[in-house]
């Protein structure tokens, strides 16, 4: 017995409970740190639920209104925390609503894990009611999936799917579960995974690669730095500071790395892509050292391939071995975790500041302040424009709000026009482009950082997708800030039409309803805004509200969002009107 005894305080021998399978589910959950859930329960699910009922004391559920809203709360609650985000959702339809979300995820590296409930084992394949193969339609787009028709596998694949969601390159993990084995018996041990067979969740950098990319860093002349939600994602917004500030080096970021470093730093030039600013998208062609950190060449960034960065010897920092050459031809491949190999090239660089260099992005914001954002932010046109909404937000907030985008002109005026003073401040949904996010996730996002200001900024179109989602605002009582930008327009596309479809606007004039009246309707203080004199009192009446609080702005119908990069073009052909 003393044997056994020290063997247990060892754990060498851990002991097992006999619980049902939809027990262990939320067990296992607890085991992991779990304390908030989103979903909707269903038949196949259901015995999970009965077991959250039991648990509700220790994991908080949330009911949203509809599937796709639960995985959009939890990539938003992910997105600011950096923790997996939970869903539940039943068979059939209650998972198939999940997959939009859970591609978004999957090209955002977003962790999440989805629970989804399946008939019973022997019904597996025959078209039962609410049957649907979601291994099958999921395995695209998750970092892995499985399928448990047995009690017993319970705590060893939830284990398994917190370790793949957040290690590496974090993703969406989904696991099926049949009714059987919800109902079925285990003895309930759980251990936490730390290593999965033939899975390389960091690969080891290499230090001569480190010395290698510090050499022609030390030897450039006109050295540009684009960096991804790469630095945010391994928590190295320290080690990238240094990094910049020891080299001097004009960095610029992409959507999804935007908050990564203040805004206003002096070496941040700006944000690159397709509505980026000008001076980081003009001058990628005329660096002779890029270098990438974090980021994965996305087409939206580099416009035609043929033509971007040829002058430049390229250096990718990256954790995965995919994205190297996938898009980008690389001279120096630095692969590992960001933390530890910028931390580890900050001794090997010199120290610099590239003035010369740096002054000709100045030279080249002059440019686009006087052609492009003096007309934003002090307009001479009768409405109201978004990039203005977006100032008088900033002034409120001092740039110290989450700051969660649908998709559209919208979003990028909130990229382009938003302050951020510390990481994980921008949620949006980035290479999958997802209306209807901005409000859910919104809703996860202020769940994660409930301390914080979370404000969506959501077009008439995107809103009017998840518009239900004010319901579960309505329940929770969650205090998000909601400003929807109306046009009467689905703004892009239209401003598409406009520029490269000789004005038809085909299917994107929006007849909308009274959306204040819908928000009062869920019990949510609610105002409109038309009226430039009016703008900066509605902001701060909103800022200062400690509940939930809409407000509707009234915008310049056909405003367009420049600078733009057309499709096929080069980053260097970037348009100012």
């Amino acid at each position: 017995m003393e044997t056994l005894k020290k063997e247990i305080q060892e754990k060498k021998y851990l002991p097992s409970i006999k619980i049902k399978g939809a027990e262990a589910v939320i067990k296992c959950l607890l085991e992991e740190g779990v304390n908030l859930a989103y979903g909707y329960p269903g038949g196949a699910i259901m015995p999970v639920y009965d077991e959250l009922y039991k648990y509700k004391d220790e994991l908080h559920h949330v009911l949203t209104r509809h599937e796709q809203g639960a995985i959009h709360a939890a990539q938003g609650f992910a997105r600011v925390t950096g923790k997996p985000g939970i869903v539940f959702a039943t068979s059939g339809p209650g998972a198939t609503n999940l997959v939009t979300g859970i591609a978004d995820a999957q090209i955002d590296s977003t962790p999440l894990v989805c629970i989804t409930g399946q008939v019973a084992s022997h019904l597996l394949g025959s078209d039962a009611f609410q049957e649907t193969d979601i291994i099958g339609i999921s395995t695209p787009v998750t970092k892995w999936n499985y399928q448990i028709t047995k009690a017993s596998e319970i705590p060893e694949i939830i284990a398994k799917a917190f370790y793949i969601a957040k290690s590496g390159r974090p993703g969406p993990v989904l696991i099926d579960i049949t009714k059987d084995a919800q109902f079925g018996e285990l003895d309930f041990l759980y251990e936490k995974c730390t290593k999965v067979r033939s899975y390389k969740a960091i690969p080891k950098f290499d230090i001569n690669k480190i010395k290698e990319a510090s050499e022609i860093i030390n030897n450039a002349k006109k050295p540009f730095i684009v960096w991804g939600q790469g630095v945010i994602i391994g928590k190295a917004e320290q080690e990238f500071k240094n990094f910049i500030e020891k080299t001097g080096i004009p960095s610029a970021s992409t959507a999804l790395g935007l908050s990564a470093l203040e805004s206003k730093h002096p070496l941040n030039v700006g944000m690159v892509g397709m509505h980026g600013n000008y001076a980081p998208n003009v001058l990628t062609n005329e660096c002779d050292v890029l270098i990438a950190i974090g980021m994965r060449f996305d087409d939206r960034v580099t416009g035609n391939l043929d033509t971007y960065a040829k002058q430049a010897k390229v250096i990718h920092f990256d954790i995965d071995p995919s994205e190297i050459d996938k898009n980008v031809k690389t001279d120096v491949a630095v692969l590992g975790d960001v933390k530890d190999t910028l931390f580890e090239i900050v001794p090997l660089v010199k120290k610099n500041n590239h003035k010369e260099w740096l002054n000709e992005f100045h030279k080249l914001y002059e440019v686009e302040l006087e052609k492009v954002i003096n007309d934003q932010l002090s307009p001479t046109k009768e409405g109201l424009t978004m990039g203005e909404v977006l100032a008088a937000i900033n002034r409120e907030t001092k740039g110290d709000a989450v700051i969660v985008s649908d998709v559209g002109q919208h979003q990028m005026f909130a990229c382009r026009y938003a302050d951020f003073i510390r990481t994980r401040s921008n949620v949006t949904s980035g290479g999958l482009g997802t209306m209807g996010f901005a409000l859910p996730a919104a809703i996860g996002a202020k769940m994660g950082v409930p301390e914080r200001e979370v404000i969506a900024i959501v077009g008439d179109g995107g809103f009017q997708m998840t518009i239900q989602e004010l319901g579960t605002i309505l329940q929770t009582k969650a205090a998000v800030k909601i400003v929807v930008l109306n046009n009467e327009f689905l703004g892009m596309v239209r401003q598409w039409q406009e520029l490269f479809f000789d004005r038809r606007y085909a299917s994107t004039i929006m007849t909308n309803p009274d959306f204040v009246k819908i928000a009062e309707g869920y019990d949510i203080k609610a105002n409109k805004v038309s009226k430039r004199e009016n703008l900066g009192n509605a902001i701060k009446e909103m800022i200062a509200s400690k509940e939930s609080y809409f407000l509707e702005v009234m915008i310049e119908k056909e405003d367009n969002v420049f600078p733009m990069v057309p499709t096929g073009a080069s980053v260097s052909d970037i348009r100012l009107s």
